[in-house]
């Protein structure tokens, strides 16, 4: 199988499996116990949390180790608006982001009075920074913007949309899982309130993520008397999974720049095959603004979850980027935020590349697609 579904999931690297296995096996003391194996499975937990928040540039004390990128949102979103109660109840945010922010934002506005306003993207999936000033009310409490879009990879100016959030006095949250490890992310510079990222997404395990609230800020714990990480997330420590995660991560850190060189080329040269060919395919990750990781495209006249199970029968493992079940697929509501006609956001495919990407793998991958497309040639004529 020929897996271009990194931003999915991608697998655990060699390190991050040593360093699972030795932790798990040798050091299981709970991290909060007074005996002297618990003291030193709690140096190895604030090691890996003073690492992973270098990663960041940010405060070792603002940084928690959660289950994953969706606990993050939900736990720094729901904590910072409960401490904020007395500031207002006006979100704002965009349809591009993760599922677990949409499905919060849903929640707070039928369930705990708060009102959203989703800003439109232009036609590369990019927010304006004029958009974002203009929408900003006096009762505006917080925005919710990704740094990098999980379905076309389209890369927000978080350092520009930070400083408008920070001179408007509304606190920022950003969800960082496409881009950590990928992009270099600066709290402090960007004005982030909080900010989340996610293990398996840089080839550590699953299960595990990291939440980063700025020490100034004002947050209320979701379920008061909890004892693990600093009493805003309940539960015994998932140390080897965050030793592993910390492991992965600096690896991923160390070679950003030279990764980030590599996938451009392979993602340009799978685009050069595109343009050189005369299939019906579009576009839709401008090289301009986009990570290099991910290349969305639109078979136009081929609903992207066809193409997508058609590609796996063939031996290629892509995503739709967005929702569906068997016979129906829900239209993108990134593709919606950019302009795209319904019809339109249902095409979307999505390949993203990881460690294992070259380009024979480009070839291999450009091949299933043009055997998809053929077979389909009378839908799409």
């Amino acid at each position: 199988m020929i897996y271009l579904d990194y931003a999915a999931s991608t697998p655990m690297s060699k390190q991050a499996l040593d360093v699972y296995t030795k932790l798990a096996a040798e050091v299981f003391a709970n991290t909060e116990s007074l005996h002297d194996s618990g003291t030193t499975a709690k140096g190895i937990l604030e090691k890996c949390r003073a690492e992973v928040a270098g990663m960041i540039a940010a405060e070792p004390k603002g940084l928690y180790f959660t289950s994953g990128g969706t606990e993050s949102n939900i736990l720094a979103i729901s904590s910072l608006l409960k401490g904020s109660k007395h500031k207002g109840k006006h979100i704002l945010s965009i349809k591009s982001e993760h599922s677990s922010i949409l499905n919060l934002l849903n929640k707070l506005e039928h369930e705990d009075g708060y009102e959203v306003t989703y800003l439109p993207l232009n036609d590369k999936g990019i927010l304006s920074p004029d958009v974002l000033e203009k929408s900003i009310r006096n009762d505006t409490v917080l925005a919710a913007i990704q740094h990098a879009s999980g379905e076309t990879g389209a890369v927000q100016d978080i350092e520009t949309i930070g400083d408008i959030l920070n001179k408007k006095g509304v606190m920022f949250h950003c969800d960082a899982v496409q881009s950590f490890g990928k992009i270099k992310t600066d709290v402090k510079k960007a004005h982030i309130t909080s900010l989340s990222v996610s293990s398996h997404k840089v080839y550590g395990p699953k299960g595990v993520g990291a939440c980063y609230i700025s020490p100034s800020a004002s947050i209320n714990p979701l379920i008061p008397g909890t004892v693990h990480e600093g009493g805003l997330r309940p539960g015994t420590i998932n140390l080897p999974g965050i030793g592993a995660f910390t492991a992965a991560a600096s690896e991923r850190i160390k070679i950003m720049d030279e990764s980030y060189k590599l996938m451009d080329a392979i993602r340009n040269k799978f685009i050069d095959l595109i343009k050189n060919s005369s299939y019906p395919i579009a576009i839709e990750s401008d090289p301009s603004s986009t990570l290099p990781y991910v290349l969305a495209l639109r078979i136009k006249g081929l609903e992207g979850q066809l193409v997508m199970l058609s590609a796996n029968q063939k031996g290629l493992a892509i995503s739709t980027g967005s929702a569906c079940q068997i016979g129906h697929q829900e239209p993108s509501k990134t593709l919606l935020a950019m302009g795209r006609k319904k019809d339109e956001a249902r095409e979307l495919i999505r390949l993203s590349f990881g460690h294992d990407t070259d380009n024979n793998t480009v070839h291999k991958a450009f091949d299933i697609i043009k055997e998809v497309i053929e077979e389909y040639s009378f839908q799409v004529k």
